[in-house]
């Protein structure tokens, strides 16, 4: 999972997620109308709210656009048909990945999400084939710059269970449940939170060389561009060198 950090690391960078910023507030935008309808409407009463509205302040998406997500909720217009639909496959060289989408289209997003892993050379998998791989945690991403010993003894303390510093990227590991007092305390303590949210780490990884790295990263990139899509894992690692060349491409 390593090699996949350093390169979503890579392309914040670069600024990338500029350019599909357009993209990025509708799908949250989606996600906050979903909780919303599945639960209380006060972000305060409904973590999973919560933690939706907070991913959309962290990319500066607007108050505006974010009320009204929720009041589409609030409303019934929208949101009663999407549901939460999770693919499981395997890419280049057995990498495991997991597609996590909210849909108003059962078909539409299997042919879709099918469709990418064809062309990479994936292939769509039964439920559970690589669940078993992976184990949802809660990851707190510092602010470029932020010094990794001073985030280790503040994380620790409150109740944190790793802290990890990759190139300069430095991510605080919680259990689930903690993610929201964890970030809170950070916070408090002056250190500067970049993103939070759930995530699947994967318990084992699969090391790529260069051409299998640079379809895996691809796969990646192209099933992440789908609409329906919210979050894609993979448990694929590439050696620093190698991800420089396809980096630089």
């Amino acid at each position: 999972m390593a090699g996949h950090s350093k390169w979503a690391n890579i392309k914040h960078r670069k600024g990338r997620q500029d350019a599909k910023r357009g993209k990025l507030f509708s799908k949250l935008s989606r996600a906050i109308t979903v909780a919303a309808k599945n639960g209380d409407p006060n972000p305060d009463h409904n973590p999973a709210l919560a933690l939706a509205v907070q991913k959309a302040k962290d990319v500066s998406m607007p108050k505006d656009n974010i009320e009204r997500a929720i009041q589409k909720a609030v409303g019934g217009a929208e949101g009663d048909s999407f549901e939460e639909i999770t693919y499981e496959g395997y890419g280049p060289n057995g990498v495991a990945v997991i597609v996590e989408c909210l849909t108003d289209n059962r078909n539409r997003t299997a042919s879709e999400v099918r469709h990418v892993f064809s062309k990479f050379g994936g292939s769509l998998g039964t439920s559970g084939c690589v669940a078993w791989v992976f184990d949802r945690i809660g990851q707190v991403v510092l602010a470029e710059g932020s010094d990794a010993e001073e985030a280790m003894l503040v994380a620790i303390d409150a109740g944190a269970s790793d802290v990890v510093d990759e190139d300069g990227l430095v991510t605080v590991v919680t259990e689930p449940t903690d993610l929201a007092s964890v970030r809170s305390v950070l916070e408090e303590q002056g250190l500067a939170v970049e993103s939070a949210g759930l995530a699947l780490q994967p318990k084992n990884t699969v090391e790529l060389d260069e051409s299998n790295a640079r379809t895996a990263l691809n796969l990646v990139d192209a099933l992440e561009d789908l609409d329906d899509v919210q979050e894609v894992s993979a448990n694929f690692e590439i050696a620093d060198d190698v991800l420089a060349v396809v980096a630089g491409e």
